[in-house]
């Protein structure tokens, strides 16, 4: 039995007793958000896809409000040296899909990926259900509170280059929006913080949620930057 399973071998809450006022916002739009106001894929009628959970894990960091994000190694044969947010696809073991799997998924990857303690974590929402297109992937974003804040850091070297956290300030600060061009030709919004470009799927999250909650600043979406912006 993992460290996980340990703590939370009964039935999952999802809670905002004692959530911090400055994210009662982000709570009250994961209760009243459409899955078509986050995203146009949505998962396909037909069932097809492999079940998957993120954590989108908000704090109170040394300058203020952050959340916190992965960076993916860039020996990775797919999605390489690009932020995310710690997840990955449900095990069996995981439970039911359609109730607390998510939920236990998205603590487990989290703490296999980042060393994140899940005693710590406090669920307070649940996004709808997104869908990744180039990866089949039927992704449910868990949102957490980072109640009781502990080390974290890349576990496996092999597949995460480095953990961090971005102020939610410098996520909102219309300074570091961008919009970016994929090859296949969708564009859609990214971020310029902490040394990364946040793009694709974990960015599309972040503007949505950043609009919804009222913290979207006006930017410039005429400002772009190529994916390989560092070369």
């Amino acid at each position: 039995m993992t460290r996980t399973d340990e703590m939370y071998d009964g039935e999952l809450a999802v809670t905002s007793d004692g959530l911090p006022d400055w994210l009662g916002p982000v709570e009250h739009a994961a209760r009243t958000v459409a899955p078509e106001q986050l995203s146009r894929f949505l998962p396909p009628e037909n069932g097809y896809g492999r079940q998957s959970a993120v954590l989108i894990l908000f704090g109170d960091g040394p300058h203020g409000p952050d959340l916190l994000l992965m960076e993916r190694a860039s020996s990775l044969r797919s999605h390489a040296g690009q932020p995310a947010f710690p997840g990955g696809a449900l095990d069996p073991e995981d439970g039911d899909p359609a109730t607390t799997g998510p939920l236990r998924a998205a603590l487990r990857e989290a703490q296999e990926e980042t060393g994140l303690d899940p005693s710590g974590v406090q669920i307070f929402g649940v996004l709808p259900r997104l869908y990744i297109p180039v990866s089949g992937f039927v992704v449910t974003p868990v949102l957490g509170w980072w109640r009781d804040r502990t080390p974290v850091a890349a576990v496996d070297p092999a597949e995460t280059a480095r953990v961090f956290s971005v102020p939610v300030a410098d996520l909102t600060d219309p300074a570091n929006r961008v919009m970016t061009i994929h090859p296949s030709g969708h564009c859609g919004p990214a971020f310029l913080v902490a040394s990364a470009l946040v793009w694709g799927f974990t960015a599309g999250v972040i503007d949505r949620i950043l609009h919804f909650a009222g913290w979207e600043r006006p930017w410039d979406r005429a400002k772009q930057v190529p994916l390989d912006w560092r070369s």
